[in-house]
């Protein structure tokens, strides 16, 4: 088993052979970066106001469709706030995968919200619709157009699918089975920019979304997220929350409501419109990665490359590996990768095994309990595929 891996690492070490080691995925810094921060700093525009991050919001909406975007500090601090205009509130249940980053769970949290985990599907590794159906069917009743848990007797408000690694969860039939429920869709799109469904972009297809810009993802801002929406009243109703909720006028401070200084500083969002430039180059030079990962591995039983769905055009953020766990070990696998110096990851842990999420409410959650012992991610930085 060690020689099949080893011979593997080899050969995706060709890829970038300058390199000791292959992070798992490093930032690509080649453009306007060092021009648009050096502005702010000479300008002394560095902290939450200045012209990028108005520049940011406007070329983000552009690029992905919708109509408004609001930069902020952090992709947790999006969806905390997404999930808070999109009407979620304490004590109500969120559905949102088990097999997810433990920000998803934790911004409904924050809210007072319950997380409510639902099972993944094999095609998409986002959530699972036809189960999802069956279950809401069996456990929930709709009353005065709200949908309640038989069991709990709390209101299901919203559902966060999640795009895992950047390949599109399959939206429409998902969209028309919460409509029927009344149940809000907030996109965890964190990992899927650049990342289309049916040539639309993700993002655009629930009530709002959140993005991530963090120094793993496809474009980073150091740290950063933004709001996504259609609607103009959710977005100024974003804008004012992120913004301490501060009432505008030039000299007072007054706060109508309490808020949250989720801010993006100019840095940051001058760091992103460079990043933003590239980003076209930085998906052609992924999807490269992919198609040379999938050379390197034919031949070999047991590890499937994880290929975007047939409706989707990812961003391949991650490239991903499924094994089977009949002819190798999870742990032996990602010990050889890394020893071989390419920096190879398991997926999260299942949130509903994580101590502060084991009391919530789960459906069955067999694919998800099956899949964390088999995925992998591995070396995918934009420079290996050019």
């Amino acid at each position: 088993m060690n020689n099949v891996w080893i011979d593997i690492s080899k050969k995706i070490k060709e890829l970038y052979p300058v390199k000791d080691f292959l992070p798992l995925h490093e930032p690509t810094f080649s453009g306007n970066e060092k021009v648009y921060v050096n502005d702010c700093i000479e300008t002394g525009w560095v902290s939450s106001v200045g012209k990028y991050v108005s520049e940011f919001e406007k070329s983000l909406a552009e690029y992905t469709g919708v109509k408004r975007a609001v930069a902020v500090v952090n992709g947790t601090a999006a969806l905390h706030v997404a999930l808070e205009v999109a009407g979620v509130q304490i004590e109500d249940e969120v559905l949102t995968p088990s097999l997810t980053f433990i920000a998803t769970a934790n911004a409904i949290s924050y809210c007072g919200a319950i997380p409510h985990f639902i099972d993944i599907s094999n095609e998409t590794l986002g959530v699972d619709v036809q189960k999802l159906a069956s279950y809401l069917q069996e456990m929930t009743t709709v009353r005065n157009n709200l949908c309640m848990n038989k069991y709990t007797g709390k209101i299901i408000k919203a559902i966060v699918p999640m795009h895992t690694f950047g390949h599109p969860v399959d939206m429409d039939p998902l969209i028309e089975l919460c409509d029927r429920y009344n149940i809000v869709v907030v996109e965890d799109a964190a990992e899927s920019l650049g990342s289309f469904y049916k040539g639309k972009h993700t993002g655009n297809f629930g009530k709002i979304s959140a993005m991530s810009f963090n120094g793993n993802k496809i474009i980073t801002t150091g740290g950063g997220g933004a709001i996504l929406t259609n609607d103009d009243n959710l977005a100024d109703r974003a804008k004012h929350l992120t913004t301490t909720a501060k009432v505008p006028h030039r000299w007072k401070y007054v706060h109508d409501e309490v808020g949250y200084n989720y801010r993006m500083p100019n840095l940051n969002a001058a760091l992103g419109v460079a990043q933003l430039e590239q980003l076209d180059g930085f998906i052609k030079n992924k999807r490269r990665i992919f198609y040379r990962y999938e050379q390197i591995l034919k031949g070999y039983e047991g590890i499937q490359l994880y290929k975007e769905p047939s409706f989707a055009t990812s961003n391949y953020w991650l490239q991903t590996l499924i094994i089977d766990p009949k002819t190798y070990i999870h742990e032996d696998v990602l010990g050889v990768l890394n020893q071989s110096g390419i920096m190879a990851r398991p997926v999260w842990t299942p949130l509903h095994e994580l101590e502060p999420f084991k009391h919530c409410p789960h459906s069955d959650l067999t694919v998800t309990n099956k899949l964390s012992k088999q995925i992998i991610n591995i070396a995918s930085s934009p420079y290996l595929g050019e």
